[in-house]
């Protein structure tokens, strides 16, 4: 069967988040640390989830937001992530799909429940979240559709996805097989902690090339080489074919061997929250990135793109991202 060739293809973890307002006590009380990513087990996901208050229910998950983003500006985006034949899993399958991303990873009949993501939003905007992996953590080899991945110009992969074993296998598969095409592999960090739990392991997939294109933003950066930001800076300079750092309110910017681009950021009227801020800024740059466009063009990209996901609740656009560049002078 001939597959549409695609602009960028995620792994991921499929995740259903649940977000919800929250002050710092809450998070004091269940001692969770603030604006960071915890994994949880089940049990631990069920106390959470009873003691939160009202929620939103919405189909996440980092690769799997960005996707959806890229195909909100217009581009083809495809996404490879496991789920349990539960009533969660068949929400994040419509969910995404119904965003006009291409996903066809089969859903597990046995193990684990679908992946869920409780976000607790602080007055402040900032985002805590405590994930369930559940069947998200069994994505395998097997799970790679190989002509899928040929198929885009660049295949995506997410930090979180280095937890479990078998995801980890899966990334490298999919790596080698979008190398094999000519392709390129880009990975998003993903969380500072995570990071600090596989730094060696990250550095070794950019030093040795496995990764063409690294997102990062001011945290990880200096998670990853454990010293200062213009230091870490300078020296993914030196590692990275392509490295691109987001520092929120600070703008972004992106590196490579023959030089450094920097842009501000979107202005924003008023933040309501940073969920899913770096997913849709990764959607931004890959999406002008695929299109060829100049480093440049592909921060403001992501810019506008993070700005419009930080103006409202949850990490998947209100609006169509593709209109939202025109009428700002962005060519998509």
């Amino acid at each position: 069967m001939t597959v549409p060739p695609l602009d960028v293809i995620g792994f991921g973890n499929a995740i259903v988040d649940v977000i919800a307002r929250s002050e710092e006590a809450f998070l004091d009380r269940h001692g969770m640390r603030k604006g960071g990513m915890t994994l949880i087990d089940e049990e631990r996901a069920e106390t959470v989830y009873g003691a939160m208050g009202p929620g939103v229910e919405i189909s996440g998950g980092s690769a799997a937001n960005t996707m959806v983003g890229i195909a909100a500006l217009g581009g083809k985006a495809g996404f490879i992530g496991k789920v349990r034949d539960d009533e969660l899993g068949g929400i994040f399958a419509h969910d995404i799909r119904a965003a006009g991303v291409a996903y066809a990873t089969p859903a597990a009949t046995a193990g684990a429940a679908t992946a869920r993501c409780l976000i607790l939003v602080t007055p402040d905007g900032e985002r805590t979240m405590n994930t369930y992996l559940g069947a998200a953590q069994d994505l395998s080899p097997a799970d790679v559709d190989e002509a899928m991945v040929a198929s885009a110009k660049v295949t995506y992969l997410e930090g979180y996805l280095w937890d479990p074993p078998p995801a980890k296998e899966a990334f490298l598969k999919a790596a080698g097989i979008a190398h094999k095409a000519g392709r390129t592999v880009s990975l998003t960090l993903s969380d500072a902690f995570c990071v600090g739990r596989y730094r060696a392991e990250f550095l070794k997939l950019i030093r040795e090339g496995t990764v063409d294109l690294v997102f990062a933003n001011e945290a990880e950066l200096m998670s990853l080489y454990e010293t200062d930001f213009d230091a870490a800076l300078a020296q993914l300079r030196q590692d990275a074919r392509h490295g691109v750092v987001t520092r929120s309110e600070k703008g972004a910017l992106a590196v490579s061997g023959d030089g450094l681009v920097t842009v501000p950021a979107f202005p924003v009227p008023k933040l309501m929250d940073t969920t899913g801020a770096g997913d849709l800024f990764a959607a931004g740059y890959l999406h002008g990135f695929a299109k060829g466009l100049g480093a440049e063009e592909c921060l403001r990209l992501g810019a506008l793109c993070a700005a419009e996901i930080i103006s409202h609740i949850g990490a998947r656009p209100e609006r169509s991202l593709k209109d939202y560049a025109a009428e700002n002078g962005l060519a998509v």
